[in-house]
């Protein structure tokens, strides 16, 4: 086909609105005619249900509901799991502390014997006599006064 032919029958439908015009108009019309139709129509709404339909639905939401709870439980044990372990390194971290401060109190009692030791050793050092010689020494003290 031509564009030309095209054309002719574009030019053909502009020549003629009534007759488009009416044929939309009587569609619109037999469109709502239907509807009203349709809707007037009395409707029964009889739904038998089989047997098997019953069990399968009950079934169904006794499968439904096993997920639920094995889902809320899952959580529930999650979390009680996570509280079980924050416990368990608040129990270790407390441990680390009270062995921290008791390794601190040995090393502070280690160095206050290290401390009393030196300052006897000094205490005996710093004597002019020796405790053995003392009695030899008060002898000597003794023969030099006339």
């Amino acid at each position: 086909m031509i564009f030309k032919d095209k054309v002719d029958e574009v030019s053909n439908f502009a020549e003629e609105p009534g007759e488009l015009d009416e044929a939309l108009t009587n569609f619109r019309l037999s469109v709502h005619a239907w509807s009203e139709a349709a809707f007037s129509r009395q409707q029964t709404a009889v739904a038998q249900v089989a047997p098997r339909q019953v069990w399968r639905l009950a079934v169904g939401w006794a499968l439904g509901c096993v997920l639920v709870a094995g889902g809320a439980s899952t959580g529930v044990w999650q979390h009680h799991q996570r509280e079980m372990r924050n416990a368990a390194a608040r129990v270790a971290e407390q441990q680390r502390l009270h062995e921290q401060l008791v390794a601190q109190q040995r090393s502070q009692q280690a160095r206050q014997e290290d401390e009393d030791l030196l300052a006897k050793v000094d205490n005996d050092i710093s004597r002019e006599v020796p405790a053995a010689m003392e009695p030899l020494a008060q002898m000597m003290v003794e023969d030099e006064t006339p």
